[in-house]
C-alpha cells in the first residue's frame, strides 16, 4: 500500500518515488488503494490532523468528492481538497475549512492530469492513553466504544455547514469582493 503524508491537504513525503511508477500502477491494474495522513487543518471539520485516508487511485471524480491532487505551482506537493465543481480546464477544489485559502480561490482551476486520487474512507486516530480527564493511563469502555463507531467512516458532501452550492454562493461573494477592493 503507498503511504501518502497529507499536510493541510499537502503531502509531506510520497513513497512512489517517481510519477511513471504511479502511473504504471494505474495502467497495470494492480491494487489502486493508497493510504494518505492528513496533518493541517484545511478540510475541518470533514478531516481533522492525524485522520487517514484511504483512497482509490484512478477513480472517477464527481463534485462534493474530497480528491488528492498534485498542486498545480508545486506538482512534488499533494494536497487533499473537495472537488467543487467542473470548469474549462479541470476541477474547481476547495477546502472545507472557510479560513484556509490554499485551494482554487489562490491557484485556479486543477487539470484532471494532476487529480491522483479519490478520498473513500476517513480513519480517526485512537485515542491516546491518558487522554481522558483524569490521565490515569486508561482507556474507558465507553470512550473506546465511541471511538470505534466514528473511526471509520465514508468522506462525503457535509451534512452541516457548508452544501456544494453554499461553496459556489461563497465563491461568488468572495470574488465580487476582491474585486471591489481591487478597484
Amino acid at each position: 500500500m503507498l503511504n501518502v503524508y497529507v499536510t493541510g491537504g499537502a503531502v509531506m513525503r510520497e513513497q512512489l518515488h517517481d510519477r511513471g511508477q504511479e502511473q504504471d500502477r494505474e495502467r497495470g491494474g494492480l491494487l489502486r488503494i493508497g493510504l494518505a495522513e492528513v496533518y493541517n487543518p484545511s478540510m475541518v471539520p470533514t478531516l481533522n490532523p492525524g485522520d487517514r485516508l484511504v483512497v482509490r487511485y484512478g477513480a472517477a471524480v464527481r463534485a462534493g468528492d474530497v480528491v488528492v491532487l498534485r498542486h498545480p505551482f508545486r506538482q512534488d506537493l499533494l494536497i487533499v481538497k473537495r472537488a467543487v465543481e467542473r470548469r474549462d480546464g479541470g476541477w474547481w477544489v476547495m477546502g472545507d475549512n472557510p479560513y484556509v485559502e490554499n485551494d482554487s480561490r489562490e491557484f485556479g482551476v486543477v487539470p484532471d492530469d494532476l487529480v491522483v486520487a479519490r478520498a473513500w474512507l476517513r480513519l480517526r486516530p485512537r485515542p491516546a492513553a491518558g487522554s481522558g480527564p483524569a490521565g490515569s493511563g486508561q482507556r474507558s469502555l465507553t470512550g473506546m466504544l465511541s471511538w470505534a463507531l466514528s473511526a471509520v467512516r465514508p468522506v462525503r458532501a457535509p451534512r452541516s455547514g457548508r452544501s456544494l452550492s453554499g461553496w459556489r454562493g461563497a465563491l461568488s461573494e468572495r470574488s465580487a469582493s476582491r474585486r471591489l477592493r481591487a478597484r
